[in-house]
């Protein structure tokens, strides 16, 4: 039995109408889900939970009554070398029905001001990685175009109800690094210099295979410390998810507000 078949013997054949993936921290979402939890480990061919902040498991159920389906937790890059190791979870999240995805990540902030706590909506990427998930693929569906690979409509709507919360959302470029060390200050010199405005280690490979699967997509990074050498904190993994909750918290605000919104928009 493939994974679509094991979640739909679990949770019924209802479609999706949103999915989401949970970054470094950010779990406590899942855990606001009236649903049903499966663990990587229960569906065939999704990662294994290698790093810590991140749950593993499948999450499917309804937040302010829209059905979702939550990827709570993510394989990097830098775990196994493999860029595409999130391409059997997204596409089990397209068999379920849902076209629209929400992409979350604990990031570095490039941005003077802008520090822990603060929440930028992701309108462009960088890939400074060199790595792509499509290297591979054999069909010319490889050839994904990416302009507006950040969704206008969604993005649009996330802006909306964080103006609604009175939150504020920045909004900016993010920039892919493969990880795991943290980058060099002469590195963070450089993409400001570039144009990113937030650095992490995650999101780009998905944002690329969930256009190569025809998803549309909005994501949103949680800032959790400035880049390196751009203040005096020591920058580490137990920072990052020390401190992602204080974000986390914002955009679920966001996140309900806008779901909220899909279910009874205005006018």
């Amino acid at each position: 039995m493939d994974a679509t078949a094991i979640v739909r013997d679990r949770t019924g054949d209802e479609p999706v109408a949103v999915g989401l993936v949970l970054g470094s921290g950010l779990g406590g979402i899942a855990a606001a889900v009236d649903g049903t939890a499966i663990p990587y480990s229960d569906l065939p061919g999704f990662p294994g939970a290698g790093v810590s902040g991140h749950e593993g498991a499948l999450v499917i159920g309804r937040l302010e009554g829209v059905r979702v389906a939550i990827l709570a937790g993510r394989s990097h890059y830098y775990e196994s070398g493999r860029a595409d190791a999130m391409r059997i979870p997204l596409e089990t999240l397209k068999a379920l029905g849902t076209d629209e995805l929400i992409l979350t990540n604990a990031a570095g902030s490039l941005m003077p001001g802008v520090g822990a706590g603060a929440v930028m909506l992701i309108a462009d990427h960088l890939n400074m990685s060199g790595a792509n998930p499509l290297i591979g693929e054999k069909t010319d569906a490889r050839f994904v175009n990416l302009v507006d690979a950040y969704d206008p409509q969604l993005r649009a709507g996330l802006r909306a109800a964080a103006e609604a919360e009175a939150v504020t959302l920045h909004e900016g470029t993010y920039a892919w690094c493969a990880g795991p060390s943290f980058e060099t200050p002469a590195e963070i010199r450089a993409l400001r210099i570039l144009g990113a405005d937030a650095v992490g280690m995650s999101t780009v490979p998905e944002v690329i295979l969930a256009r190569f699967l025809g998803l549309r997509v909005a994501a949103v990074s949680i800032i959790t410390n400035m880049g390196a050498g751009l203040a005096e904190e020591a920058i580490s993994h137990a920072q990052t998810k020390a401190m992602a909750p204080r974000g986390a918290a914002l955009f679920e605000r966001i996140l309900r507000r806008y779901l909220q919104a899909r279910i009874r928009p205005r006018g």
